[in-house]
């Protein structure tokens, strides 16, 4: 995961990583907060002042196989299930998804820290904890919750549901639905989750080494981990887990306790009419999400403010003045969830911008992929660029000792190339093989022509990413839907086999920078590039049973789940179907002026892009982004409320105490998110178990309310 923004289920993974990145910067975290003691904090600054690989210069670094710990995949496993819960709860909810790398670095140094202090007393301990170990795990972890978000269970896997179908007039016939059911889910996933990784590893040595990408999310979470290792490093993550584990509970309690007034529809405080009922009936309320207000806390200012101007413009400008139309833009009897009605306006309309976001961003991704490759193929220092072989670079005044030592490494333990290119096509070949009789309209020649283009536009979202940050995944997805859609035509559901499409090139594209942005990580903390790759290669292994297994419990455990309005609506889900249709179908579904508009706030999208990056940094802080605006016109603006709080906390903390607002902001945040998070497992359960809260806490006009207590009375 490029542990996302801001909106990673929505083609801007990389800006609340960048954000948080900063925000979470160790060292700084160290700097800030030792105050107390001159001389311990002028040792901090000299410590700060010397190079890491200095300062870890008296340890070994263990061989690639030493890294690779029985109990780094024990604890990997445990916090893979909780994020898996975390990373779904949120794909199912609002797509929003933040970065957890923090959480897992914090997490998984405590964890086993605590695990070899028990040992150290009991004299059992054999292997120190290593920062080597400690990255196995974040990346195994991110690895494996990462396929909640590739496998496209909130977004074009469910999108294939007769759930989804059903909630559109256009192509609900049975060759255009698949069901899900555990068994093919995690087939799927397995032919397809693995291939990215081998279309990227021959070229780790040109990406971190000759080009010397930053792959910013990647580099920040090695700083993390680095600074862990180091005394003051360790005092300050204990502190952090201290503060994650308060708010842990507290979040969990919260959820626990709600769960009682929600025995029936529309009861509990998610419902709970905070701006009067006017407003709730236009999707503005607080819903007491702990989950919505921690990812506020992480995301950036910018996305949440986004996010609320999205849904004023949509639920309190445009949507009721088109209601005013209701029988003259479209018909009077439309149903709620009809495309023909109000549901299609606001389905495409925002569809228009997510598209319009995502091509400016791909074009511009795009251009300084290119524009990069110019530069450093036609570069004329050749020096500058240290040699890519198994043999050891020459030593070069010009590079650092860090670099020095860290290249050397990373050249040592080198992935033969051979077994890259054995691995990619034979995996394709089992795939595609395999693929058709999952989803038989999705031809083997279909799937033969993706991977011949894959390993292409996986290396430029990795390159992008490595520039940029940003991971467009879901863009490339979205090209796949509308080319194979259309391809294999309305007649010969085109619409499942563009879904279908999507998820072999999302899953390609996105395990490809991911694995880029965890060599990045690799390189920095001294880890071996085979023990990345294992630990990736286990992690998703992982995810492609955890995230299926996650996926079904939630899918059984609610009778509503999917539809719109219920508590897990998967808008994303109804989006990706309707951009197939769209692909498929042209624009024969759209009401009166539908398409118009879509234009207009298509345009919009690219101008306001084009206008930010224009202007300045400076300036842009303060322009909406239209990807995030786009999020709520399907949605309303409940949860946009919600992170705007989160948002407001922060602001005003780091007005209060900026040092611990950077140093602590980031662990209460997690808290939040891990354990409302986890709580939906024991709620699940409970459904399962046909187990109902036992009070049913609703809001009434007063009108309304004296009708039902005229009824009662009588």
């Amino acid at each position: 995961m490029n542990r996302s923004p801001s909106t990673r289920a929505s083609d801007h993974p990389a800006s609340a990583v960048e954000n948080g990145a900063a925000r979470t910067d160790p060292e700084n975290n160290n700097h800030n907060n030792k105050k107390l003691d001159d001389d311990e904090q002028e040792q901090e600054l000299d410590e700060t002042k010397m190079s890491t690989e200095r300062i870890f210069e008296s340890k070994e670094v263990p061989p690639w196989r030493s890294q690779l710990t029985v109990r780094a995949f024990a604890v990997s496993f445990l916090l893979g299930v909780l994020f898996t819960f975390i990373v779904m709860k949120l794909n199912l909810t609002t797509g929003i998804i933040p970065s957890l790398n923090v959480s897992a670095g914090l997490l998984g140094f405590f964890f086993v820290k605590t695990w070899t202090k028990f040992l150290e007393k009991s004299g059992l301990l054999n292997q120190p904890f290593t920062r080597q170990e400690n990255t196995v795990i974040q990346t195994c972890v991110v690895a494996s919750s990462g396929i909640a978000f590739s496998g496209g269970f909130g977004s074009y896997l469910f999108g294939m549901s007769e759930v989804v179908a059903k909630q559109a007039t256009e192509a609900n016939d049975a060759q255009n639905i698949k069901n899900p059911a555990l068994g093919w889910m995690i087939g799927f996933l397995f032919v397809v989750s693995f291939l990215g990784l081998f279309s990227v590893v021959p070229l780790r040595k040109i990406m971190i080494i000759d080009f010397k990408l930053i792959y910013p999310s990647g580099t920040a979470t090695a700083h993390l981990i680095n600074s862990f290792h180091t005394p003051k490093g360790a005092k300050l993550a204990k502190k952090q887990v201290r503060a994650l584990g308060k708010f842990f509970s507290f979040s969990f309690l919260w959820g626990f306790f709600q769960w009682f007034f929600t025995a029936g529809d529309s009861c509990g405080f998610v419902n709970f009419p905070t701006f009067g009922l006017k407003a709730y009936e236009n999707r503005f309320y607080f819903d007491f999400s702990a989950t919505y207000v921690g990812v506020g806390m992480i995301c950036p200012h910018l996305i949440n403010v986004s996010l609320l101007v999205g849904g004023i413009l949509s639920w309190g400008i445009m949507w009721p003045l088109i209601q005013d139309r209701k029988g003259h833009w479209y018909p009077a009897d439309s149903t709620a969830s009809s495309l023909h009605g109000i549901q299609g306006y606001r389905v495409f309309i925002g569809i228009a911008m997510i598209l319009g976001d995502g091509l400016y961003n791909f074009a511009k991704v795009l251009g300084h992929t290119v524009f990069g490759l110019y530069r450093q193929f036609t570069k004329k220092d050749v020096g500058s660029v240290l040699p890519v072989g198994s043999h050891s670079p020459t030593p070069d005044s010009s590079i650092s000792y860090d670099d020095q030592r860290r290249t050397q490494l990373f050249i040592k333990d080198e992935i033969p190339t051979c077994f890259a290119v054995v691995g990619y096509v034979g995996i394709a070949i089992i795939s595609s093989a395999t693929l058709p009789h999952i989803f038989p309209t999705l031809k083997w020649y279909y799937i033969v022509v993706i991977y011949i283009f894959a390993p292409t536009l996986a290396f430029c979202n990795a390159y992008g990413c490595g520039l940029t940050d940003w991971s467009l995944a879901s863009t490339y997805g979205k090209l796949a839907i509308f080319t194979i859609g259309a391809w294999a035509g309305a007649s010969h559901g085109g619409v499942l086999a563009g879904l279908a499409a999507c998820g072999v090139m999302m899953n390609i594209v996105s395990t490809a920078s991911d694995l880029m942005q965890d060599f990045k990580t690799g390189y920095m903390t001294m880890s071996s590039p085979r023990s990345m790759f294992v630990s990736q290669v286990i992690g998703t292994a992982m995810g492609c049973v955890i995230s299926p297994c996650v996926f079904w419990l939630f899918y059984k455990a609610f009778d509503d789940f999917g539809v719109s309005g219920s508590q897990y609506p998967a808008p994303y889900a109804t989006v990706y179907r309707n951009m197939s249709i769209l692909g498929v179908e042209g624009f024969s579904a759209l009401p009166k002026h539908c398409l118009t508009l879509c234009y207009i706030f298509f345009f919009a999208a690219v101008v306001i892009n084009g206008i930010r990056d224009a202007v300045g940094k400076d300036i842009a802080k303060y322009i909406p982004i239209p990807m995030a605006m786009a999020i709520p016109f399907y949605l309303g603006s409940y949860f946009a409320i919600d992170m705007c709080l989160g948002s407001l906390i922060l602001f005003i903390w780091t007005k209060i105490n900026k040092a611990k607002a950077d140093a602590f902001g980031p662990a209460v945040a997690s808290g939040l998110i891990c354990g409302d998070g986890i709580w939906t497992l024991p709620s699940s359960i409970l459904a399962l178990a046909g187990i109902k809260p036992p009070i049913c806490m609703k809001f009434l006009a007063r009108a309304t309310n004296a009708k039902v207590d005229t009824f009662l009375g009588s």
